[in-house]
């Protein structure tokens, strides 16, 4: 047994609201930069969709994840060696700007500098890569609200197999919110597709970060990872991705992401686990057995062997006790209410969901019915408005009973609280049949539905003889660089994260009336139109000051004080001559 420590994340459905708020300060936070505008390290789907980017989930075509070969054991979906080698230099499974979206801004600078006019000046939306006037057709989450359900949903992944029991008319529309971010999978895909071994593991933590130091930009990452959360900076020509916000959670803080959620819906904790133990769970021959599976790789943190075999194996006794007190743990393994999305690409992902109830309570009362009551959500659980077969896509590799068992086991705790909240006797029985005892009902009601800050988020901190070490990897991995976020170093102020028409041609190219040629031209940033000065040298007729001065070259004294006079006049608007 090889215990190691994990950050992992959960996340309930039921109290996601769309907001949106978690993506916007992630935005603000990590991606607020030029190169990375159409990135977003989290983002809210409403589902059914085809998220983001489109149709991300269909693995036939992407290739992500992970697979069993005719041996029974894993390789990468997408080829091995070989295969990565032979397309290094073009590689055909990466998804377009069109499959996220072309970023844009809008032409703000006509609202604020119009004159006076009869009609009302209009913002009209502009490229934030090439600066021009454009057509929104696509972004992040078209199907917000299913605002674009009549004209894609049918496109979503994950109704293949349940497309009849999923209808888009009025009276049958249905939807819910799916957060998402970086899974920090204990079996990384991504991590094993990089050519030069840039993405990695950190042993502390298991976050999964990018060195930016070795990153070549070969973009197999993108391809490798399944759940297409790697993106490409085509600024700086690196690898960025969802870094768990770790100079947060090195000082005991939430992530950015978690810290603003409005619903309060994500819960923070340490999990043990045994390390000899992921591969054989990532092989498991049967896709439907992956939950569980991974499941039994998670230590129990309460055994004495296992906190014993943790601080042998370098974990503090403080993390120890994190990982006892940690609601990621228990609403895993103790409470069996969190299930781990997609387990079939067998990346062992470790942001975990409980999936939503609400609709069937919903659907109860509209119907007339008690939605309290037990026998009314059982029966309207396999009625429910949402397929059951439709979120197993998402959570159990298709199998329907392990997101019914959650269901069953969150219509139970509503039963068994109704009954207490109007001063009845708890009915144990109800309980029992969830296979709870009513304490154990009312620990998992409280941490669904009243822990406070101190119980979603239990993050020991980083200890001081890590700091050298995580220091180091800190300045490996982060995005301290020009543009960079300056989350944890040197405080710089980063740039916007688009640019107006103006600013861009300032960036394509200096003006046509400028004297001072720029040092070099960036080709890869030229829009094609005019001619950038400093592409071909410049050339101007000599003045007659100048050629005086040419002509006085032979007496030694006289010429190199008019050269650096002349020189000073050009460049220092003056003051050389004065001196």
């Amino acid at each position: 047994m090889r215990v190691m420590a994990q950050m992992a994340m959960v996340m309930n459905l039921d109290k996601c609201i769309g907001c949106h708020t978690c993506s916007v300060t992630c935005k603000q936070a990590w991606t607020n930069r030029t190169g990375v505008e159409y990135a977003w390290f989290n983002n809210v789907e409403t589902r059914p969709g085809q998220g983001y980017p489109r149709r991300y989930e269909d693995q036939e075509a992407w290739r992500g994840g992970w697979t069993l070969n005719k041996r029974g054991r894993l390789a990468l979906k997408g080829g091995g060696r070989v295969r990565k080698l032979l397309s290094i230099f073009s590689n055909p499974k990466l998804p377009l700007l069109e499959d996220y979206y072309e970023p844009w801004t809008y032409d703000y600078e006509t609202l604020t500098s119009a004159p006076a006019q009869e009609h009302t000046p209009v913002a009209r939306p502009k490229s934030a890569i090439t600066g021009r006037d454009m057509k929104i057709t696509w972004s992040a989450n078209w199907d917000d609200n299913l605002g674009g359900s009549a004209d894609h949903g049918e496109r979503d992944v994950m109704l293949k197999g349940v497309e009849e029991k999923v209808k888009f008319e009025f009276e049958q529309t249905f939807m819910f919110y799916l957060p998402r971010i970086c899974e920090h999978c204990l079996n990384p895909s991504c991590a094993a597709s990089c050519p030069s071994g840039a993405i990695y593991k950190r042993s502390e933590d298991g976050i999964v970060l990018v060195d930016q130091d070795r990153c070549r930009g070969w973009r197999m990452c993108v391809s490798g990872c399944p759940y297409k959360k790697v993106y490409f900076n085509h600024r700086t020509g690196k690898a960025e991705k969802c870094t768990f916000c770790f100079p947060r959670i090195e000082v005991g803080m939430p992530t950015v992401c978690a810290e603003t959620c409005v619903g309060r819906l994500r819960y923070i904790g340490l999990v043990l686990y045994d390390a000899d133990r992921v591969l054989e769970a990532a092989a498991t021959a049967d896709e439907k057995d992956l939950y569980e599976a991974q499941r039994s790789v998670f230590l129990d943190p309460h055994d004495p062997a296992v906190a014993e075999a943790a601080q042998a194996a370098g974990i503090p006794r403080d993390w120890v006790l994190a990982a006892q007190r940690s609601p990621v743990y228990a609403l895993i393994n103790k409470y069996k209410v969190a299930l781990p999305l997609h387990p079939e690409y067998r990346t062992m992902p470790m942001v975990w969901y409980i999936p939503p109830l609400s609709p069937v309570v919903d659907v109860v009362r509209e119907s007339g019915f008690d939605a309290e009551d037990r026998g009314n959500l059982f029966a309207a659980i396999d009625a429910l408005r949402i397929p059951v077969e439709y979120l197993a896509g998402f959570f159990s590799a298709g199998d329907p009973e392990p997101v019914r068992r959650v269901l069953q086991t969150l219509a139970s705790m509503r039963s068994y609280m109704r009954e207490i909240n109007l001063g009845r006797e708890a009915d144990e029985s109800i309980a029992a049949a969830a296979g709870m005892s009513g304490e154990q009902m009312y620990d998992m009601y409280r941490l669904l539905a009243l822990a406070k800050y101190n119980e979603r988020y239990v993050i020991p901190s980083a200890h001081a003889e890590q700091a050298h070490s995580l220091e180091e990897l800190a300045t490996q991995c982060s995005l301290e660089y020009e543009g960079g976020p300056g989350m944890g170093g040197s405080g710089a102020q980063a740039p916007p994260a688009v640019r107006d028409q103006r600013a861009l041609r300032e960036r394509q190219g200096a003006s046509a009336d400028s004297d001072a040629a720029p040092a070099r031209v960036n080709l890869f940033a030229w829009d094609g139109r005019g001619r950038p000065q400093g592409m071909f040298p410049h050339r101007r007729e000599p003045s007659a000051q100048e050629g005086s001065a040419h002509e006085s070259s032979a007496h030694p004294g006289s010429a190199q004080g008019a050269g650096v006079g002349g020189a000073g006049v050009e460049g220092d608007g003056g003051a050389g001559g004065a001196r």
